[in-house]
């Protein structure tokens, strides 16, 4: 029973942490490419270690200090990497296309979880996660194929990681201090590029950035905090959550409305893992 009041919490932490990562996502649809990704990334960066500095001045140093530094330095480049691949995905897609890729991470991150954490997933996890790859592929429609999915494939690729590798931190160590070293150690790089690639924008367009950090931030947290408390196979549902909410956004506010064929390849990514999980909860 206390097992299960854990997933529990950290499946509803999930889906809210997929909430806001989905205005995130709103956000940088409404820059439409008004500013480089490298420029983009490295103010949201910034944005982040400023929102995060009062939770660093209240721990003590001990908690501040860098442990596991490779695994958390790797983390930090994937997050430069997952977000300049968003924000490319997300200026030429629709809302749901993009999510529809970016949600195929927890599909990515079964077999990521057998390698690196030597989880056993049942076989009827490895079919789902078969169907859930038919299903990317019929929402990208090889026939209709897009460059910018490329991009959304790389996104997905690097949160399965990213959410992966979680689970080599220390779970003792804040979730605030986690985040703030995974923002700090991708800055150097993020800067270089941003400085390379900087053109004029405006003050709405620093807005929607410092909105897309703070709501990234916080789904960032959700998932520290949830893949710390549940196996990976468990969170598969929560993270679909995010597919809802992108798609009701892009039909209500950018007249993006699904087909019965991406509606059926959503399906096949949504359906089986959610099943399982919510088997396994049962």
């Amino acid at each position: 029973m206390k097992y299960l009041s854990v997933v529990t919490l950290a499946i509803l932490v999930l889906i809210a942490g997929n909430f806001v990562m989905s205005l995130s996502d709103v956000a940088v649809k409404l820059l439409d490419g008004g500013v480089s990704a490298f420029q983009y990334i490295f103010i949201r960066q910034l944005c982040c270690l400023l929102l995060l500095l009062p939770f660093w001045l209240r721990c003590s140093a001990s908690q501040r200090t860098l442990k596991h530094g490779t695994v958390t330095t790797l983390r930090a480049h994937l997050v430069l990497v997952g977000s300049g691949c968003a924000m490319v995905a997300l200026t030429h897609l629709p809302l749901a296309t993009a999510n529809a890729v970016f949600y195929a991470a927890p599909l990515i991150m079964l077999p990521l979880s057998i390698w690196i954490m030597k989880e056993k997933v049942p076989l009827a996890h490895t079919l789902a996660t078969a169907l859930g790859f038919i299903g990317v592929l019929i929402v990208l429609r090889p026939s209709q194929f897009h460059w910018a999915a490329l991009f959304a494939l790389g996104t997905a690729f690097t949160w399965a990681l990213f959410n992966v590798l979680v689970k080599k931190l220390p779970v003792e160590q804040p979730v605030s201090i986690t985040l703030i070293w995974t923002n700090l150690l991708g800055l150097p790089l993020a800067g270089v590029l941003a400085v390379i690639f900087w053109q004029p924008m405006s003050a709405l367009e620093l807005g929607l950035i410092a909105i897309s950090a703070l709501f990234s931030l916080l789904y960032h947290g959700t998932c520290v905090f949830s893949y710390h408390r549940a196996p990976t196979s468990q969170l598969a549902i929560a993270e679909y959550s995010g597919l809802i909410f992108v798609s009701l956004i892009g039909m209500v506010y950018f007249e993006e409305y699904l087909d019965v064929l991406s509606l059926v390849g959503i399906a096949l990514i949504v359906l089986p893992i959610a099943l399982q999980s919510l088997g396994k909860l049962r």
